[in-house]
């Protein structure tokens, strides 16, 4: 299984000064160095932490992968049309959440994504949709056109007793399996930590796992190249 590292709050430290540092390029590359398939970033519609410049300069330095966490608005789009990710994954976004609330509606939204996938994909981008561990879901980001999805795994992490974290981790599982019988590629990821993490690994089928927030905080402490060979440990 490989770990994909999110740097958006790498960038969210910076911002709190408006000033240059942390660098989150210098974080990407710190990861790469130590092993990880890919590094994430969110080009949020308000910039609140990485921004357009940030983008360019990981599309210059990322020797891995680059997955761009993105919405399906136009201006978003055609920033990715012109820098080119590896991947691209389509996220949910609202301007007041703290942070991504939930896994992209496809269902609801199915004209307007299946739009983006096609115009994405046919640019030679990866297309990935974040959605919620639901059949309808799965299947409705199949019929858009994406190639994998990632797994929302935030009522997991949330669980707020064994019992719970178990039943939504068998609702993982069977998620997982369905979207490789229909020929997903399967990712996985929010609010996994250090402690969570082991029973998502023990899902096989999962070829990646996306982490940034624990990995960051834990980066505070440690440093960012501890903090990401913990995880290596973890999720390998």
């Amino acid at each position: 299984m490989n770990l994909g590292v999110n740097i958006d709050h790498v960038a969210t430290l910076r911002q709190a000064r408006r000033g240059q540092v942390p660098d989150p390029i210098i974080a990407a590359q710190t990861c790469e160095k130590v092993g990880t398939a890919s590094i994430v970033c969110h080009l949020r519609q308000d910039r609140r932490h990485i921004n357009d410049h940030d983008l360019e300069k990981l599309r210059q330095i990322v020797t891995t992968k680059l997955n761009l966490e993105m919405s399906c608005t136009q201006e978003i789009v055609d920033i990715a049309l012109e820098v080119l990710p590896d991947q691209a994954t389509l996220v949910p976004e609202k301007r007041e959440e703290v942070t991504t609330e939930g896994g992209l509606d496809v269902i609801a939204h199915h004209a307007r994504v299946a739009q983006v996938v096609k115009s994405l994909s046919l640019s030679g981008i990866m297309v990935s949709l974040f959605i919620d561990p639901e059949k309808p879901q799965i299947e409705a980001a199949k019929q858009a056109g994406a190639s994998c999805i990632e797994l929302h795994t935030g009522k997991y992490a949330n669980a707020r007793n064994q019992s719970e974290a178990k039943r939504e981790l068998e609702i993982l599982k069977e998620s997982v399996k369905l979207a490789r019988n229909i020929g997903l590629q399967v990712f996985a990821g929010h609010g996994l930590n250090y402690e969570n993490v082991k029973k998502v690994t023990e899902i096989e089928e999962i070829e990646e796992l996306n982490i940034g927030h624990s990995i960051i905080s834990r980066a505070v402490f440690v440093g960012i190249e501890c903090a990401v060979k913990e995880m290596l440990t973890l999720v390998k």
